[in-house]
């Protein structure tokens, strides 16, 4: 198999910078719905490195079930369980009782998912560079 690794990282960032230009713009649902995207594909990215296919959304799932090795910190995990909740309530209006996915998150939220998907990206970049 033909190692994809620097294309899924290389996405990652893409889509990191996308997280922060909406947290500039105030759109903060999809700062953090970018957030969850851009820590999904670096996790994928670290996996095609090491010449695995890995299925799913859960980022979490995919740092814990990393190889021992590569495993990182539980503070890590932590912070992919947070941006695995972005995934669908920051896209879906019939997710929350009512109003639009954009009622239900605010600034701080954003900034917090964009800090924890700068950790969770660096660290899988610094175990594939």
């Amino acid at each position: 198999m033909v190692s994809r690794a620097r294309d899924w990282l290389r996405q990652a960032l893409r889509d990191l910078e996308h997280a922060r230009r909406s947290l500039e713009m105030g759109d903060y649902e999809w700062a953090c719905f970018a957030s969850q995207q851009a820590a999904e594909k670096a996790v994928k990215a670290l996996y095609q490195h090491i010449g695995v296919e890995v299925w799913g959304h859960s980022v979490s799932r995919m740092l814990r079930n990393l190889p021992d090795d590569l495993r990182p910190p539980q503070e890590l995990v932590d912070m992919a369980m947070e941006l695995d909740r972005h995934y669908i309530p920051t896209r879906y209006p019939n997710f929350h009782p009512e109003g639009a996915p954009m009622d239900y998150y605010s600034e701080e939220d954003a900034r917090r998912a964009v800090r924890y998907c700068e950790r969770i990206v660096e660290y899988c970049r610094s175990k594939i560079l």
